[in-house]
């Protein structure tokens, strides 16, 4: 097991929800909710500061699959958004988050939330779930889980 923080990112076309997890790779909490930029880049410069705030080794993506492992309008959201992390320098792993959101709003609602409740925390319980599922796995396997995003080296765009 890699010995570093990691930051957990769910995105959403609204809300980004953002985890981190201790520098032994143990556990993941929740962080913030990160309103998603209608443009620019604000979204991603507040989590590389909260990335340089935990002093992560990587951030890890959810890659928001169908159940049969296909791609969806929201795959390619998820997949451009973790290329705009990468480009600025730091490691980006996606990893594979079928029905994270789900489990999240189960979790919430067992908790005794309203659905109305629930939303300003989903985002940040599904991030914990992805990471969590992350760090379980390369314990588990000892190899770091998901795939790299790999960026073309030039110049950071932030």
């Amino acid at each position: 097991m890699r010995t570093g923080a990691r930051l957990g990112v769910d995105v959403g076309r609204a809300r980004i929800g953002v985890a981190r997890c201790d520098p032994g790779g143990m556990i993941a909490t929740p962080v913030e909710t990160v309103a998603r930029a209608a443009d620019g880049d604000a979204d991603v410069a507040r989590i590389l500061e909260i990335a340089r705030e935990h002093e992560v080794i990587e951030i890890v993506v959810g890659n928001p699959l169908s159940l049969s492992g296909a791609s969806t309008p929201s795959t390619d959201d998820a997949v451009a958004f973790a290329e705009r992390l990468a480009s600025t320098g730091i490691p980006v792993r996606l990893v594979d988050e079928r029905l994270s959101t789900v489990s999240a709003q189960q979790a919430l609602r067992a908790t005794g939330k309203s659905a109305r409740k629930q939303r300003p925390i989903v985002d940040q319980v599904a991030a914990v779930i992805i990471l969590q599922h992350a760090i379980d796995a390369e314990r588990d396997f000892q190899r770091p889980p998901g795939r790299t995003i790999e960026i073309p080296e030039g110049p950071s765009p932030l």
